[in-house]
């Protein structure tokens, strides 16, 4: 039985909650990010795209292309509450789904009824979602994820699209190279170099040439390319969740120390979230004394990856929850409801200063480490928790502490 998957994609989702808050907002250019000049443009409406505004550039920049463009300081929590309000009619309609970020869906529709049925029903479903939140939305059809997603975006704004069966190639054929999920700013531009421009080049290339120019990647992008994919849809689950503990070998009360140990943790999983490219929307901490009494406290917060966001609300969580007539033995933090997304959507008091950095860390950490960079408020913290051997011979860079 051949597989059909469902890909769905709300249109310029953050402009779409701005535009049901304010409907004087409809037609009418939006940009949704940082308003400093240093920000970074969350979300655009198509209003303003052919002024040649696209998300993640300087807000300033894009002022500058847009000048009547109306900017607005998003609210994470306010989109993520409109996402979980999708999510439900998709729970509610579809077996097995996957939300793979704040405003993107796959579904697995193998079986119903052969794929005509499988369309009319993607088909109700997006009414169903346009009918019940007014939000705009798209969808691709077909046999995997990729092509389902490379449709979706053809289809756009507030279509859909069906790729039969077999004919996976020829709809990805005259398709600019960068349509392919993968191929970013630099990969494109080493294929550009190569006289690569369109997706049929890249199928009637042999997969070894692109392996040699591209690593493991070529041969992944080549595979797309050619319409394979054998990715599975994950089972959305809310409540999967990472964490890490430390127990003391003597109980503390150290409050210095405590709170370093829980900034090294928090940067430490929020770098994990980052490397697999998933969100936390429910953080916890828990404190263990020395009478063996354990405490927990949590909260729900706007979908994130970030230190500077996370960091300040788990110290705040552990400000609360603390007793300061007890030795602690043991204290843990959790994030939990994760689901997958970029850090990109968390743009709304960030600038590209900020984002750049977090990258740069980050690559660090890839190479020599989870402990290689750190903060200088969690130098102290030598071990936090399952890591092992973290610096890999290699001393940590260290960041002074700065206010947010």
């Amino acid at each position: 039985m051949e597989k059909t998957v469902l890909h769905l994609d709300l249109d310029t989702f953050f402009v779409s909650v701005e535009r049901r808050l304010d409907g004087r907002l409809r037609n009418k250019p939006v940009l949704v990010g940082g308003l400093s000049d240093r920000g970074v443009v969350a979300a655009c409406s198509y209003e303003t795209r052919g002024f040649g505004v696209h998300s993640g550039m300087p807000m300033k920049m894009a002022r500058e292309l847009c000048p009547e463009a109306i900017a607005i300081k998003g609210n994470a929590g306010v989109y993520s509450k409109h996402s979980d309000e999708v999510t439900e009619i998709i729970k509610e309609h579809v077996p097995l789904f996957e939300k793979s970020s704040i405003d993107e869906f796959y579904a697995d529709l193998t079986g119903m009824d052969r794929f005509f049925g499988s369309y009319k029903y993607a088909s109700e479903l997006r009414q169903k979602i346009i009918k019940e939140t007014g939000f705009p939305i798209s969808f691709g059809l077909s046999v995997n994820k990729v092509v389902s997603k490379v449709a979706t975006n053809e289809a756009k704004p507030n279509s859909h699209l069906k790729i039969e069966h077999g004919t996976e190639k020829p709809f990805l054929a005259p398709l600019s190279i960068k349509k392919i999920p993968m191929i970013g700013d630099r990969t494109y531009q080493t294929l550009r170099n190569l006289g690569l421009r369109q997706v049929r080049t890249i199928q009637e290339m042999p997969m070894d040439v692109m392996q040699s120019v591209l690593g493991k990647n070529g041969m992944v992008i080549w595979k797309r390319a050619n319409g394979i994919d054998h990715t599975p849809v994950v089972p959305f689950c809310e409540r999967k969740s990472i964490s890490t503990e430390r127990t003391f070998d003597r109980d503390t009360i150290d409050v210095l120390r405590l709170k370093g140990i829980l900034i090294a943790m928090t940067e430490n999983l929020a770098y994990q979230l980052r490397r697999g490219e998933k969100l936390t929307a429910c953080i916890a901490v828990k404190i263990r004394y020395s009478d063996f009494n354990t405490y927990s406290k949590q909260l729900r917060i706007p979908y994130t990856s970030a230190d500077h966001i996370l960091i300040p609300k788990i110290l705040a969580l552990f400000k609360a929850l603390y007793n300061r007539r007890l030795l602690v033995r043991l204290i843990g933090i959790r994030f939990s409801y994760l689901v997958r997304g970029n850090y990109q959507i968390n743009l709304f008091e960030d600038t590209e200063e900020a984002l750049n950095l977090y990258h740069a860390m980050d690559v660090i950490r890839n190479r020599y480490g989870d402990k290689s960079v750190l903060r200088a408020s969690g130098l102290g913290a030598k071990t936090i928790g399952r890591m092992h051997n973290p610096f890999n011979g290699q001393p940590p860079v260290v960041l002074a502490h700065r206010k947010q």
